[in-house]
């Protein structure tokens, strides 16, 4: 069953392209026509493109792996910020600091001071310090989660990103290509195709479009940690059925051992009683 429909994406305005003045000529292959001075975007590449996309990206998920959502900008950070969040999926959305990727390891330290500053909250030590440096904790503590807020839980590199308008994430584009690290991103008729690993052509700019698209590959995000879910109970139950298994092996070995040492008996009691029979025969031929 198809993600979206033809007509979805041309109610969300995703078709819209930038002025044919700011194109990208790279993008010439998704573009349809120009209008009124606009390129409009090939509907049926975008299509394509996003099941391409949310295939590939309900594959990464399946694995046990996390995808990075990146929109810093005005009319797509809250958007990509809900969506990510229904799926436990880390995001960027306020700015994006320079060796995000690249230097992850600082950033890590980063991450540990703020998640120190809430120990000291917890613990009482935070209610012993001065009332200036508490305001000073207090700031930092903003700015950090202001920052960072949305990565705290990534304790590695992302397995791809997801980007909203690629030329103005240029800086984490360029982070993820020295990490070999997989892209996913909607790209607008300004924007440079060929540096994504699996572009969307869409309005990277209208709200609308911003939102499907997003839900699209959201769904796609949920049905891999429904796929991976299910997985991981079908192997518990494979392991709890060759423990089983194993545990009844003595217990069928005992029967077995007691029913063949029956038969045993049986047979030679058997013997025996032929034996019997056949002495008192013996006996009279004699006399």
């Amino acid at each position: 069953m198809a993600r979206t429909t033809y007509q979805d994406l041309l109610d969300a305005g995703v078709h819209f392209g930038h002025l044919t003045r700011k194109w990208d000529p790279k993008m010439s292959q998704y573009i349809f026509m120009e209008r009124n001075g606009i390129h409009i975007i090939d509907l049926n590449k975008t299509l394509s493109k996003v099941e391409e996309a949310a295939a590939a990206i309900k594959q990464i998920v399946k694995s046990g792996r996390k995808v990075l959502f990146v929109a810093t900008k005005k009319q797509a950070k809250d958007i990509v910020a809900e969506h990510a969040k229904m799926v436990n999926m880390p995001f960027i959305t306020e700015r994006w600091l320079g060796g995000m990727l690249t230097n992850f390891a600082t950033v890590r330290k980063s991450i540990k001071k703020m998640s120190n500053i809430d120990k000291l909250t917890k613990d009482g030590t935070y209610s012993n310090l001065s009332k200036k440096e508490r305001l000073m904790i207090q700031r930092e503590r903003i700015k950090l989660e202001s920052l960072l807020g949305g990565i705290s839980d990534l304790n590695r590199l992302p397995a791809a990103l997801f980007l909203i308008d690629v030329k103005k994430e240029h800086i984490a584009v360029s982070e993820a290509l020295k990490l070999n690290i997989p892209t996913f991103a909607m790209v607008d008729t300004n924007s440079d195709p060929s540096n994504i690993d699996f572009p969307i052509p869409a309005n990277d700019d209208a709200t609308k479009s911003i939102s499907l698209i997003t839900g699209i590959i959201i769904k796609a995000i949920e049905e891999g940690l429904e796929e991976r879910k299910r997985d991981k109970e079908d192997e518990t139950e494979k392991e709890a059925a060759v423990a089983k298994a194993k545990a009844d092996a003595p217990e069928v070995a005992d029967r077995s051992a007691a029913t063949e040492g029956g038969k045993r008996r049986r047979t030679a009691d058997v013997t025996a009683e032929a034996a019997e029979t056949e002495a008192p025969a013996a006996d009279s031929t004699e006399e």
